[in-house]
């Protein structure tokens, strides 16, 4: 048996390929693969499609820079699409949006806004830009530049206000407050060398 055969390519040897945020669980694209484009894939770790206006393989950020990195293939339970999990550059879309799925469809209902997965990742990755680069005038730079002490007593701070808020009624100040205590923990993770995915990982073992 030849490498991929256990797949069920159509007559034109492809397989539609979905394409989704490994962190936020975010679709990003559907795209099209042979066994090519799929070998190329796992000797590169990034994704590499066929494309079939030019029937030709198209390796995803060669000319962007959006590269995509690759955690995970999984077929269906068909075997005639596969579910390709990546860590994104950049946007999926040649338009510049983060998803190729934003355009609504007359007679339902508009999407709604950024899951909380997705942004969350989004913030993860500003946070760790700032810790990097400490742009003057930025006030994640400034929480990095007081060390861990200072970031924690602010944490302490935020969830605090955020029971006060809760206890209050407010829902609207309950929301504020849990924004701004989500945001600090994320600070204060990132400064003790955790992500998110540590977090989710530690999540998950306590689900099973």
């Amino acid at each position: 048996m030849n490498k991929f055969d256990d797949l069920q390519w159509d007559s034109r040897g492809l397989i539609p390929a979905i394409v989704q945020d490994a962190a936020s669980g975010e679709v990003l694209s559907l795209a099209y693969i042979n066994k090519e484009s799929l070998a190329r894939t796992r000797e590169l770790g990034e994704t590499v499609f066929f494309s079939r206006s030019r029937q030709t393989l198209w390796h995803k950020g060669e000319s962007s820079g959006n590269y995509q990195k690759v955690i995970s293939v999984t077929a269906d339970c068909d075997k005639d699409s596969v579910l390709i999990r990546v860590d994104p550059a950049g946007p999926a879309c040649h338009t510049g949006a983060r998803s190729c799925f934003f355009e609504e469809v007359a007679g339902f209902a508009a999407p709604k806004t950024a899951s909380i997965g997705a942004v969350l990742n989004d913030l993860e990755k500003l946070i760790a830009e700032r810790k990097t680069r400490r742009p003057e005038g930025s006030y994640t730079s400034k929480l990095f530049d007081r060390g861990l002490n200072k970031i924690l007593q602010k944490v302490g701070e935020e969830a605090t206000e955020m029971v006060i808020a809760a206890m209050s009624g407010d829902r609207q100040e309950t929301i504020r407050e849990s924004s701004d205590l989500l945001f600090h923990l994320l600070v204060s993770l990132r400064e003790m060398g955790i992500s998110l995915d540590d977090v989710a990982a530690e999540l998950e073992r306590r689900r099973k």
